[in-house]
């Protein structure tokens, strides 16, 4: 199986003693294929990996879907990377948007999207309009982000693209989060847990789906649930 997990609010969060357990399932499980899939960017992936305590992903899919990484070569996979920044604006893009009000921008290294803070006062229209002007996709999450990514690309669209690379079937496939920046991965169809804590909009989207669980054990609590909830899969704790 493949576990394809968000970082922060879900593989990152929960009890030590959740963590301690999932972490050390999937360290000892080679039946188990671990894909982080986050908003983060590769550098601070990369960071996050110099703790000895925390599994190493085989692929790293950063920045909201809009970069795709083999981990151990450091290279980014393809077709699928190529096919994205082809439909990349570039710096037009962050040169429109700076006419929007209420947007502040993330000063993190960002390829192929741009990210920014925003809150109550932010004209999130005049944003989406400029997205759509681009050709591109504008994801809010947590109340607070706002991404802008290529039209098409998000975490549910290249995570299936990059099963298509590794000839990896649909149904073999766990997804993990607690963000609307997540709600593409169950969107796709995939078998997948909402964890504890999660944003509440992201609960009523997911809501009745029947190929998600939503739980209340927060962050690695939920993703042990899910992996014991779902027999396929193989696993019980």
């Amino acid at each position: 199986m493949l576990l394809a997990t968000d970082l922060d609010g879900t593989f990152l969060a929960g009890s030590a003693a959740d963590k301690a357990q999932l972490y050390e399932l999937v360290r000892s499980r080679e039946d188990i294929q671990l894909v982080f899939v986050t908003g983060r960017g590769i550098r601070s992936v990369l960071t996050l990996l110099e703790d000895p305590a925390l599994p190493r992903p085989e692929y790293i899919i950063c920045d909201v879907g809009a970069t795709v990484t083999h981990l151990a070569s450091l290279v980014a996979v393809e077709p699928v990377q190529s096919a994205i920044a082809g439909l990349w604006p570039g710096d037009e893009v962050r040169e429109k948007l700076k006419s929007v009000k209420g947007l502040l921008h993330q000063e993190a290294q960002q390829q192929y999207r741009c990210s920014y803070y925003y809150d109550d006062a932010t004209d999130i229209e005049t944003a989406r309009q400029v997205a759509e002007s681009l050709q591109c996709d504008l994801v809010l999450s947590a109340g607070k982000y706002l991404d802008v990514l290529p039209k098409g690309v998000n975490k549910g669209n290249t995570l299936q693209q990059l099963l298509g690379v590794l000839s990896l079937p649909h149904h073999q496939v766990l997804v993990a989060g607690d963000s609307m920046n997540d709600y593409s991965m169950f969107e796709m169809g995939f078998k997948g847990v909402v964890v504890g804590d999660a944003e509440p909009e992201l609960l009523v989207r997911t809501a009745g789906m029947p190929n998600v669980l939503q739980s209340d054990c927060i962050g690695a609590g939920g993703i042990l649930e899910a992996l014991n909830r779902f027999p396929e899969f193989g696993i019980y704790l």
